[in-house]
C-alpha cells in the first residue's frame, strides 16, 4: 500500500510518538486535501504538528468501534498488533499498516540491509553504516534506531544502500529486503506479542521479505528456525567471520585484533563480526573496510562509558532490557570491581540465569530496584552468592548507594535488565537520568553518530 492509495479513504493514524509524527508529516505531503484522525494520549497531544483544518486529534485510547470507522488504520510500532480491539476492527475490515510498511511500499528499488534481533541490532547496524560509509558508499541508517524512515521519504540523492533497523513490533512491515541480519533470538517483548512463540514468530518474518539471510552461528535455536531459507549465510563459525585468538578473523587470517575495536565484550566483537559478514554478503569489500572498526563511536546507552567520578569509573547500558543482556555486560567487565543497578518495570521475565551467574561470578555489588526489585531480590536471596545485595525503590536511591558503595578503581554499571516503564519514558532518558545522577552532562554523551544519509 502506498501513500497515494490513501486518497479518499477513510484514514486515522494511531499514536504520535515519532515515527506517528513522521506518518502525518508524509500524508500531509502527498496528501494536503486527506481529512486525518489522529489518536493520541495526552502528553502526544501535546506535541502536535501546525493546525490543519483536515486534522481531527482524539485524546483518548480508540476503541473497536472507533477504529472500525476507518478503512486504514496507520499503527504506531509501541502498540501491539494482538490487542483486542484492533483484531476486531479487522475483522470488521479495518485494514492497519505503519509508517515503515509505507515507507518500504514507496522505496520498492531501494537496496535495504534490514537488522533485527533481541540484543545487538542497533550497534550491529549502526557498524554496517559505518563499514559502508568506509568504502565510500552513500549510506542511510534509520529505522528502530531512532530516525524513523519516512523522516527520509524524498532524499534529494538515493542512498547506495539503506541500513534498516527494526523491532520485532517492525519486522513483518518489511518488503523485498535485498539482505536481513539476525543476530540472536531471546526472550522480550512478551507483554506485547503474548507469547514467546509469538515473539519469535514475528523477529523471524524478516526472513520471510529477505533475498539473503544472514544469522549468528551461536545460536542454535536460530539456526534451526532458518534452515529451510534457500540463501542463508552464517557468521560466527570458522570458516567465516569470527572471533578467536584475540581477533576478529576472516577464515584462517586475522584481520582486527580486538584491542583495536572500541566496543567492549565478545557479544561487540560479534556484532562487529555480523557488520562484516552483511557488507560482504552484498557484494562490498569486507576485508578493505575492515580497518574502520577501529575508529566507530560506541552508540548511547550501550556499555557506554561515561568517565569517572573521585576514581570509580560510570558505564551507562541502560539499554539492557532483559537479563541475559545484563549477564553480557557483566562479562565484559570481568575482573574489575563492579557495582551493578539492575531493575525496572516488570514483564515477567526469568531472573533465575542471572541469579546463578552472579552466584558463581559475583561481582562488588547487586543493587536492585524499580517494580521488580523485590521479586529479582527474592530470587538473589534465594542463592545469595559473595556479594553486597541492597534494594532500595528507585534509580535515584540506587545511584546514591552505588556511589557509597563502590571502591576506587571499581566501576558503577547501570545494567538493570528490565524496560524502564516504571520510572522512565524510555531507556534513553533512564540513561540520562542516570548520568546526570552520576556528575555527568547527559545531552552531550547521548547522541547516536551516523543517523540518517551521509
Amino acid at each position: 500500500m502506498r501513500i497515494a492509495d490513501l486518497e479518499n479513504l477513510r484514514v486515522a493514524i494511531w499514536g504520535l510518538g515519532r515515527e506517528g509524527h513522521a506518518a502525518h508529516t508524509a500524508l500531509r505531503q502527498r496528501l494536503p486535501e486527506l481529512r486525518l484522525t489522529l489518536f493520541c494520549n495526552d502528553a502526544e497531544a501535546h506535541f502536535r504538528a501546525v493546525e490543519n483544518p483536515l486534522d481531527c486529534y482524539v485524546t483518548r485510547a480508540p476503541n473497536a468501534a472507533d477504529l472500525s470507522a476507518f478503512d486504514i488504520v496507520i499503527k504506531s510500532p509501541g502498540i501491539s498488533a494482538y490487542r483486542p480491539e484492533l483484531l476486531d476492527a479487522q475483522r470488521n475490515g479495518t485494514r492497519f499498516t505503519s509508517a515503515t510498511a509505507l515507507w518500504f511500499a514507496e522505496n520498492p528499488d531501494a537496496r535495504v540491509i534490514a537488522v533485527t534481533g533481541t540484543k545487538g541490532k542497533s550497534t550491529t547496524s549502526a557498524l554496517i553504516a559505518h563499514l559502508l560509509r568506509g568504502l565510500g558508499r552513500r549510506t542511510a541508517l534509520a529505522g528502530n534506531i531512532g530516525l524513523p524512515l519516512l523522516e527520509l521519504l524524498d532524499p534529494p540523492l538515493a542512498p547506495d544502500w539503506w541500513v534498516v533497523e527494526l523491532s520485532s513490533f517492525q519486522t513483518r512491515q518489511a518488503s523485498d529486503v535485498r539482505l536481513a541480519v539476525i543476530t540472536n533470538i531471546e526472550e522480550e517483548h512478551l507483554d506485547w506479542h503474548g507469547s514467546r512463540e509469538r515473539y519469535v514468530g514475528d523477529k523471524l518474518a524478516l526472513a520471510d521479505s529477505a533475498r539473503l539471510l544472514l544469522v549468528n552461528d551461536l545460536q542454535a535455536e536460530l539456526l534451526q528456525l532458518t534452515s529451510q531459507h534457500a540463501q542463508r549465510l552464517r557468521y560466527g563459525h570458522a570458516p567465516g567471520w569470527h572471533v578467536a585468538e584475540g581477533a576478529i578473523r576472516r577464515g584462517d587470517r586475522a584481520v582486527l585484533e580486538l584491542a583495536r575495536l572500541p566496543l567492549p565484550g565478545l557479544h561487540n566483537a560479534m556484532n562487529a563480526c555480523a557488520a562484516l559478514a552483511a557488507v560482504e554478503a552484498v557484494g562490498e569489500d569486507a576485508l578493505a573496510a575492515a580497518d574502520a572498526l577501529a575508529t566507530f563511536r560506541a552508540l548511547p546507552h550501550r556499555l557506554q562509558t561515561l568517565g569517572k567520578r573521585d576514581a570509580v569509573g560510570w558505564i551507562d547500558d541502560s539499554i539492557a532490557t532483559t537479563p541475559q543482556a545484563t549477564i553480557e555486560a557483566l562479562r565484559s567487565l570481568d575482573g574489575r570491581k563492579v557495582s551493578v543497578i539492575v531493575g525496572g518495570f516488570d514483564r515477567g521475565l526469568d531472573w533465575q540465569p542471572f541469579a546463578e551467574y552472579v552466584h558463581a561470578h559475583p561481582p562488588h555489588a547487586v543493587i536492585v530496584n524499580g517494580a521488580n526489585g523485590r521479586r529479582i531480590a527474592a530470587r538473589l536471596h534465594a542463592q545469595q552468592g559473595e556479594y553486597r545485595l541492597h534494594s532500595v525503590a528507585n534509580l535515584a536511591e540506587a545511584v546514591a548507594i552505588a556511589r557509597d558503595e563502590t571502591p576506587a578503581g571499581g566501576v558503577v554499571l547501570l545494567s538493570p535488565g528490565a524496560p524502564s516503564f516504571d520510572q522512565f519514558h524510555d531507556y534513553a532518558e533512564r540513561g540520562r537520568s542516570f548520568a546526570e545522577l552520576a556528575g555527568f552532562d547527559a545531552e552531550a554523551i547521548g547522541q547516536i553518530d551516523g543517523l540518517g544519509i551521509a
